[in-house]
């Protein structure tokens, strides 16, 4: 279990930089060649020639290639082992994938050039667009949005569009999220201009359908739910949620977050939801750490089509077109089409695989949570709350209340000291329904031997929390940067996240 990450000191590329150091020989140009590029540039608009470039650094070749390289071997990466938070779906991209989406033939391709000569790639997001609405059960789908949150505004802003073609807007604008719902859906709700109503969950983990009877009128626009929700609990009420949402005259949404977990076995549509996104970054294999890249599509029923994305991509049983002609569209979310890189990931992926592959993916990665969550309880140290013998979907929620009631050790702690051991942490402190919560996603793409060993890192740092507490309260120690104040690190006095900005602090 030894474990000890590089630690190069690395400055920035920008104090590495030196007058006069040149990092790439330019070919050197004819006369003929030099003329071209002179007449060329009188063509720019002044003011948007750069001039000098002196505020770039000037470094050699392989100084650029030892800076890169040593920053890579003090980060880690789902490709360098474990990575299981909970509801972000951090699992193993294949390679196949990444090379489609780096192909020239992609890269070189530009948003403006006429569809005329890019019937290849509005080809391919036509048919990823019909694999997704297949997988969802939807009518139609937009690949537009680039993130699951930006889905989510998206899909808000279809049901709110909705209720105003139907006159309704000015009564209806409430929309019911769960207590264990992702933070995202009750701000994106907001951020469509609707006031959030939250529903208890019972007993069991799942919405707790007297509260949500108590709270549905007439007032109500819709409900955003996860199915399998954040505790990985399977929401076996949905057909009755979605009738009374329905019978209230709301629209159910479907946060597609947790979508990795029911591949094959059902769809949103055949649950009862109007709307869903699908965080297609995390279903269908592009680990989306660091806070990007993503991609969140949006399907939904025959009726609301119309209020989809602008433009879409059609089909005329000749060639792919881009359909602006929407009157009652919700507009733009994105520029363009969507986070193409990500989408042609997905592309591949979902071909890789097909329906069976995609299938077996989910069962794959309900089995491997359960195996797991069956490791870690095995010592009674850490609890799972709701039933602990209910079978788990594709994620586990365990408390460490146990070890903390008994010995001061808090989850943040654990997720601390799992970084010794070479492994990321899961997603601590969340649901907020939950105290003391890590939130584990294995996925299917951690082998029996990870699973194996994870479960055996948590159990002893179980055991250091008894024995050792003050080896956990100063953990991590083999990591490039040791602990970190986590509140003060996401201040906005405190980040720096731009050269300028780093300059401008050390002047003033």
């Amino acid at each position: 279990m030894a474990f000890r990450q590089a630690n190069w000191n690395e400055p920035l590329i920008f104090e590495l930089s030196g007058k006069g150091k040149i990092g790439q020989i330019p070919p050197k140009l004819t006369r003929e060649e030099e003329s071209v590029l002179q007449e060329a540039m009188k063509t720019f608009p002044a003011d948007m020639l750069r001039g000098t470039l002196s505020d770039l650094p000037e470094v050699s070749e392989v100084e650029v290639v030892r800076h890169f390289t040593r920053l890579s071997q003090e980060n880690y990466s789902v490709d360098l082992g474990t990575y299981p938070l909970g509801s972000c779906t951090m699992k193993y991209s294949p390679k196949i994938c990444e090379v489609v989406s780096a192909s020239p033939k992609m890269k070189n391709l530009h948003p403006l050039q006429h569809t005329s000569l890019t019937q290849g790639i509005l080809r391919m997001l036509y048919e990823l667009s019909g694999f997704l609405a297949e997988v969802t059960g939807m009518s139609k789908v937009s690949l537009q949005p680039s993130a699951g949150a930006q889905g989510e505004l998206c899909g808000a802003l279809i049901i709110r569009a909705a209720h105003k073609e139907r006159n309704e807007l000015d009564k209806r604008m409430e929309m019911i999220v769960p207590d264990s719902s992702h933070g995202t859906n009750p701000a994106s709700a907001a951020m469509a201009g609707f006031k959030v109503v939250v529903v208890p969950s019972d007993d069991e983990g799942c919405v707790n359908l007297e509260a949500l009877k108590s709270v549905v009128n007439d007032k109500t626009a819709g409900m955003m739910i996860t199915n399998p929700n954040t505790l990985g609990i399977f929401e076996k009420r949905i057909l009755d949620i979605a009738e009374i949402v329905h019978d209230a005259g709301g629209l159910l949404y479907y946060d597609g977050a947790n979508l990795n977990a029911i591949l094959g076995k059902t769809r949103p549509k055949e649950m009862g939801f109007d709307v869903a996104h699908i965080n297609i970054h995390k279903t269908f294999g592009t680990p989306h750490g660091g806070g990007g890249p993503g991609a969140g599509p949006v399907g939904v029923t025959e009726e609301l089509g119309k209020f989809l994305p602008t433009p879409t991509v059609e089909f005329n049983g000749k060639s792919y077109y881009l359909d602006y002609n929407r009157p009652r569209s919700i507009g733009k979310v994105r520029s363009f089409l969507g986070n193409i890189s990500i989408l042609l990931r997905a592309y591949a992926y979902i071909l890789l695989l097909g329906a069976e592959g995609l299938e077996e993916a989910a069962e794959v990665s309900v089995m491997n949570a359960n195996y797991l969550a069956k490791k870690v309880l095995a010592t009674g140290r850490y609890v799972m709350p709701f039933d602990p013998k209910k079978v788990r979907k594709h994620e586990i929620v365990i408390s460490t209340e146990k070890i903390t009631a008994e010995t001061g050790i808090r989850a943040l702690d654990i997720s601390k000291r799992l970084l010794d051991f070479g492994v990321h942490a899961p997603t601590a402190y969340f649901p907020l329904i939950v105290n003391e919560a890590l939130m584990i996603e294995p996925t299917e793409t951690e082998s029996i031997e990870d699973l194996d060993r994870y479960a055996q890192i948590l159990l002893k740092i179980a055991e250091e929390a008894y024995e050792q507490p003050r080896l956990l309260q100063d953990a991590p120690q083999n990591t490039t940067v040791g602990r970190i104040d986590d509140v003060a690190a996401s201040h906005p006095k405190t980040m720096c996240l731009t050269w300028k900005m780093w300059k401008e602090r050390r002047t003033s």
